[in-house]
C-alpha cells in the first residue's frame, strides 16, 4: 500500500475545498429544476417519503408536450412538476440514502443538491487515490487529475444537482480502484452489487471487474474460484432489484426498461432523427453536441457553453492528442506502469463509449454525461497528453526539466477558473 504524503494530501484537500465552494454556488445559483430530469429525480425522494414505498413507472408519468412547455416557461410557480415520475424505474440506492436529509430538511431542493456534492466530493478523492496508485511517484499527474475531475464545468453542475449521477460515479470510481488495488474479490463484489442498485450506467463495472479477474487468473495471481467469489455477492445483491421488478412489470423486464421504452411516449427516436437528418447529418450532430455537452450545455441542453470557450476546448483537444502521440513516442510510461490498471483504464473506456453508443441507437440521447462514468480514463487522457508535452520541453530544455514536469497541474487553476467564469457568464445570465 502507497504511503501518502503530505504534499499529495495538502494538494487533494485544497482541490477538494475550491470543488465544494464552486459547487456550493452552482447549486444555490442554479434555478430550480434546471437541470435534466431533477424534477423527476425530486419527486421519486418524495415519493419513498410519502408513501413509504418505492414508486411504479406507470403510463401518463411522461408527457414531452407537458415537459417541453415546463422548460420554455421555466418552470413558473403557476405550473407543477408533481406529474413528472419518468425516473421511476431507476434503481433505488441514491434515492434511499437522500430520503433522510428530505426529511430533515422539510424537503429542500438545495439541500438535495448539497447532498449530491458530497458524493461527487467522493469522486474527486477516489478518483485521485485510483491515480496515486498508478502513478505513486508522479504527484503533478495525481492532483491534474483529480483538478479535472473536480472542475470540468458540466460534471461540477450534475453533481451539484438532485441525480442519481453522484452516486453511480461512486461506485464506479470505488470499483475501479479496489480492482486496481487488487482487493479480495467478495469486496469488490459487493461494491459492484451497489451498483446494480444504483444506475445501469455504471453496469459496465461488473464487466470491468470480470476481465480483469480473468487477467489475473491467467496471470496466476489469483484462482479461478475468485471469479466466483467477485459474481456471488454482486448478483445476489442485484438479483434483489431485478426480482423487484420482474413483479412489477414482468418478464423479462429485469432492469424495467422495456416499460420505460413504452411509457416514454414522444421522447425523440433515433430512427425518426434518421429519416430526418440522414446518416451523416446525424453523426455530426452527435459528434458535436457530445463534445458540447461533456464539457457544457446546461439546463435541459438548452444552455450550451460560449461558441469562443467550445472552439478552445476544440483546440485543446488537438494540442492532447498530440501531447500523447509525443508521450508514446518516449515511450515513457509502457514499462512503469502495471498492465492490469492499463487494462483496467482502457476496458472502462471501451465499454462505457459503447454502452453510450448502444443507447443512441434508440434514443436521442447526445449528452456527454453520459461518458462520465469514465471520468477517470478521459482525465488521464488529457493529463497525460500534457505530460507528453512537458517531456518534449524537458528533452529539448532539460536545464528547465523541475519546471516542465509540473506543466500538468495547470489543468487545475484553469478548469477551476472556466467552470466558475461558466456559472457567471454563461448559466446565470441564461435563467435571468
Amino acid at each position: 500500500m502507497n504511503k501518502l504524503s503530505n504534499t499529495y494530501i495538502v494538494g487533494v484537500s485544497l482541490i477538494l475545498l475550491v470543488y465544494l465552494a464552486i459547487g456550493t454556488l452552482y447549486a444555490v445559483n442554479t434555478p430550480a429544476w434546471q437541470a435534466p430530469d431533477e424534477p423527476a429525480h425530486y419527486n421519486y425522494i418524495k415519493h419513498i417519503v410519502e408513501h413509504r414505498s418505492l414508486p411504479i413507472l406507470e403510463l401518463g408519468d411522461y408527457d414531452q408536450k407537458y415537459i417541453t412547455d415546463l422548460i420554455r416557461r421555466g418552470f413558473p410557480h403557476g405550473m407543477s412538476i408533481d406529474l413528472l415520475k419518468y425516473e421511476a424505474h431507476q434503481p433505488p440506492l441514491y434515492y434511499l440514502l437522500a430520503t433522510p436529509i428530505f426529511v430533515a430538511f422539510d424537503g429542500s431542493l438545495l439541500a438535495l443538491r448539497l447532498f449530491s456534492l458530497i458524493l461527487g466530493a467522493c469522486v474527486v478523492v477516489l478518483s485521485s487515490m485510483a491515480t496515486n496508485l498508478i502513478f505513486s511517484r508522479n504527484l503533478p499527474i495525481t492532483l491534474s487529475v483529480s483538478g479535472f475531475v473536480a472542475f470540468v464545468p458540466q460534471h461540477l453542475a450534475m453533481m451539484s444537482s438532485v441525480n442519481n449521477d453522484s452516486m453511480a460515479e461512486v461506485c464506479m470510481v470505488l470499483g475501479l480502484w479496489l480492482i486496481m488495488r487488487r482487493t479480495k474479490p467478495w469486496v469488490i463484489g459487493i461494491v459492484v452489487g451497489f451498483a446494480f442498485l444504483t444506475k445501469v450506467t455504471v453496469y459496465a463495472l461488473v464487466v470491468v471487474a470480470i476481465v480483469a479477474a480473468i487477467y489475473r487468473i491467467k496471470e496466476r495471481e489469483v484462482r479461478l474460484s475468485s471469479l466466483l467469489q467477485l459474481l456471488v455477492p454482486s448478483l445476489l445483491i442485484g438479483a434483489v432489484w431485478w426480482l423487484r421488478n420482474i413483479l412489477v412489470y414482468d418478464w423479462p423486464d429485469l432492469l424495467g426498461l422495456i416499460n420505460h421504452s413504452e411509457v416514454v411516449v414522444g421522447q425523440p427516436r433515433t430512427v425518426d432523427w434518421l429519416d430526418k437528418f440522414g446518416v451523416l447529418g446525424l453523426s455530426l450532430r452527435f459528434v458535436q453536441t457530445t463534445f458540447n455537452s461533456f464539457w457544457g450545455q446546461f439546463g435541459w441542453m438548452a444552455v450550451p457553453m460560449k461558441p469562443i470557450l467550445l472552439r478552445l476546448l476544440t483546440f485543446l483537444l488537438i494540442v492532447i492528442v498530440i501531447g500523447n502521440y509525443l508521450l508514446l513516442k518516449v515511450r515513457v510510461l509502457n514499462s512503469s506502469v502495471d498492465k492490469l490498471y492499463w487494462l483496467v483504464i482502457l476496458s472502462t473506456l471501451s465499454i462505457v463509449i459503447l454502452q453510450y453508443l448502444q443507447y443512441n441507437l434508440e434514443f436521442v440521447q447526445h449528452q456527454g454525461r453520459y461518458l462520465f462514468p469514465a471520468l477517470l480514463p478521459f482525465a488521464l487522457f488529457y493529463v497525460a497528453g500534457l505530460r507528453g508535452w512537458s517531456r518534449y520541453l524537458e528533452k529539448h530544455w532539460p536545464n528547465y526539466s523541475y519546471v516542465w514536469c509540473w506543466i500538468p497541474v495547470v489543468y487545475i487553476p484553469t478548469m477551476a477558473i472556466l467552470s466558475v467564469y461558466t456559472l457567471y457568464f454563461t448559466i446565470i445570465p441564461a435563467f435571468a
